[in-house]
C-alpha cells in the first residue's frame, strides 16, 4: 500500500512539474506568434500594400487575434528597406521571427528559430499595367458622370459612416456594365493600396482551382490524393478536391472557425501541419468553415501540376502570379510558406480594383481578353449549393458564399467574403460587381446586405 501511494505521489508531482512547465512555455509561445504576426504584417504591408509604417501601425496590428494582440505593440521591429526583412525578437535567447519580401509572392514567415543569414535583397521587378486602359490597366476606367454615377457616389461615400453600416471601410467600388460608377478610399489609401484578403482569398483559391480545371490538370471529383493520407486504410483517401472546396473534409482540427496560428503565425508549414487532422465526420456529410479545407484544396492542386507539369521558373505548374498577371491584378500577391506552400485560405493582399477585375471575370463567365480562363460552367458550379450547408447566414457553394436567401438582393448573387469586413459581391444578372474593404472590429461589422440593396435601389429605383 505504502509504495502504490509513493507512486502515485511521484506520478502527482511528474504531472504537476509538467503543468508548470506548459504555464512557463505557453507566454513564451505567444510572444513568438505575436512576434510572426508583427515582421509578417509590417513586411505585407509595407512592399505588397504600399502602405505608410504609420497606417500599418494603425489598421493592421490594431484589432487583430486576442491571443497576440496585446503583446504586438510590446515588440520592437527591426525593418531593412534594402533587403526586405523585417526582424521583430521575442526571447533573449532565440534569433529574431523574420519575413522575407520577393516581388512575385509577397512575404514569407520564416520558421521560430530560423537563423538569420546575410542576404542580397530580391532583384526581381514586378510588371504593372497602369498606364493600359481599363480593366487591364487603370486608364478610362471610370463610368462618364451622370445622374446614377452621382448617386452611386454618395452610397459609396455613405460606407465611410460607421454609423450607416457599421464598420471601418477603407474602399468602396461599384463596377456597373464594365465601368468604375463610384470609388472611394479612406485617408492614406488608394486605387493602388493593397490590404490583406482575409478568407476573400478562399474564394480566389477556388478561382485558381478553376483555371487549373480548365488547364486539364485536375478533376475536382477525385479524391485530393495528398502523400500524407496514402498509407493503408488511412479514411482520409476519400476526401476530394470539390468536398475541401465546400468545407465539407469532415475533418477536425485545434479550434473551430478559421483559427490556423501555427501556419499564419508560427512559421510552420501547409504541408506538415493541415495534413495532419484526422477524420471527425464521413467525407461531404458535415459543413465546418476552416482555414485547413482550402489549404489541402491548393495542396492538393498544385501537387497536381507538379506531377503532369515540370515545376520549374520556366515552366511553374501552379502559378497564382501568372494568372493574376491576365487579369490585370498586378497588385496581388498570393504568399507561400516558408516551404513554398501557398497559403491562400486568409494570407494574399490584393487592391479593390483588383478584386473588381476577379467579379468581372466571374460577370464574363470565365472569359477574358477572348481566353477562356474558367470552364463554361464554373460559376454555376462556384455557386451551387451541392454539399452541407452552414446552420445559419448565407449558404455555401464552392469557396464562394451565396447571398440568395437576402431579401431586396437578385438570387444570382453571391461573393467572397473575409475577415475585418472584405466583400466582394457579384451579381450577373446585374451586370454588377461592388467591392468593400475594410479593418472591422468584432464589435462593429459591416452590412454588407444594407450596402449592396443600397446600391441596387440607385440601380432599379
Amino acid at each position: 500500500m505504502l509504495k502504490k501511494l509513493a507512486s502515485i505521489g511521484i506520478v502527482g508531482a511528474l504531472l504537476c512539474s509538467s503543468a508548470i512547465a506548459q504555464e512557463v512555455e505557453e507566454p513564451r509561445y505567444d510572444r513568438a506568434l505575436a512576434a510572426g504576426y508583427k515582421a509578417q504584417f509590417l513586411c505585407s504591408g509595407l512592399w505588397n500594400g504600399g502602405k505608410a509604417l504609420a497606417d500599418i501601425e494603425a489598421d493592421e496590428l490594431t484589432g487583430s487575434y486576442e491571443r497576440v494582440e496585446n503583446i504586438i505593440a510590446t515588440l520592437t521591429a527591426d525593418i531593412d528597406d534594402d533587403a526586405r526583412e523585417v526582424r521583430v525578437p521575442f526571447a533573449d535567447d532565440m534569433p529574431p521571427r523574420i519575413a522575407i519580401w520577393n516581388s512575385r509572392s509577397g512575404c514569407t514567415a520564416m520558421p521560430i528559430g530560423y537563423e538569420p543569414t546575410d542576404r542580397a535583397g530580391s532583384t526581381e521587378r514586378r510588371e504593372f499595367f497602369d498606364d493600359r486602359s481599363w480593366p487591364m490597366g487603370d486608364r478610362n476606367a471610370l463610368a462618364r458622370p451622370s445622374q446614377r454615377s452621382r448617386a452611386l457616389q454618395s452610397v459609396a461615400r455613405r460606407a465611410f459612416q460607421p454609423e450607416v453600416y457599421g464598420g471601418k471601410t477603407s474602399a468602396a467600388l461599384v463596377i456597373k456594365d464594365g465601368k468604375i460608377f463610384a470609388e472611394q478610399y479612406k485617408h492614406g489609401h488608394d486605387l493602388h493600396t493593397a490590404q490583406r484578403s482575409w478568407s476573400v482569398a478562399k474564394s480566389i483559391s477556388g478561382t485558381l482551382i478553376g483555371h487549373s480545371v480548365q488547364q486539364g490538370m485536375i478533376d475536382v471529383t477525385a479524391s485530393a490524393s495528398l502523400p500524407q493520407w496514402q498509407h493503408s486504410g488511412d479514411p482520409r483517401r476519400a476526401i476530394t478536391i470539390d468536398q475541401l472546396m465546400r468545407m465539407a473534409s469532415g475533418l477536425t482540427s485545434d479550434s473551430s472557425g478559421a483559427r490556423t496560428d501555427a501556419i499564419y503565425l508560427g512559421g510552420s508549414s501547409v504541408a506538415e501541419k493541415a495534413t495532419s487532422w484526422p477524420l471527425l465526420h464521413r467525407p461531404g456529410t458535415s459543413f465546418r468553415y476552416a482555414n485547413n479545407d482550402t489549404l489541402l484544396a491548393v495542396l492538393a492542386t498544385r501537387l497536381e501540376h507538379i506531377r503532369k507539369k515540370k515545376d520549374t521558373p520556366d515552366a511553374p505548374g501552379f502559378d497564382p502570379y501568372s494568372f493574376f498577371q491576365k487579369l490585370g491584378m498586378t497588385r496581388t500577391y498570393a504568399e507561400r510558406d516558408w516551404q513554398g506552400n501557398y497559403i491562400l485560405s486568409s494570407q494574399l493582399w490584393s487592391t479593390a480594383r483588383d478584386f473588381g477585375r476577379l467579379g468581372m471575370l466571374y460577370l464574363d463567365n470565365g472569359e477574358w481578353n477572348g481566353e477562356r480562363l474558367l470552364p463554361e460552367n464554373w460559376r454555376n458550379f462556384v455557386t451551387t449549393a451541392s454539399g452541407p450547408q452552414p446552420p445559419r447566414g448565407f449558404g455555401y457553394g464552392a469557396t464562394f458564399w451565396l447571398l440568395n436567401k437576402s431579401d431586396g438582393i437578385p438570387a444570382d448573387a453571391f461573393a467572397a467574403i473575409g475577415n475585418r469586413g472584405q466583400y466582394l459581391v457579384i451579381i450577373a444578372s446585374l451586370n454588377l460587381v461592388i467591392v468593400r474593404r475594410g479593418y472591422d472590429s468584432a464589435d462593429s461589422r459591416f452590412k454588407i446586405e444594407d450596402f449592396t440593396r443600397d446600391v441596387i435601389e440607385v440601380l432599379d429605383p
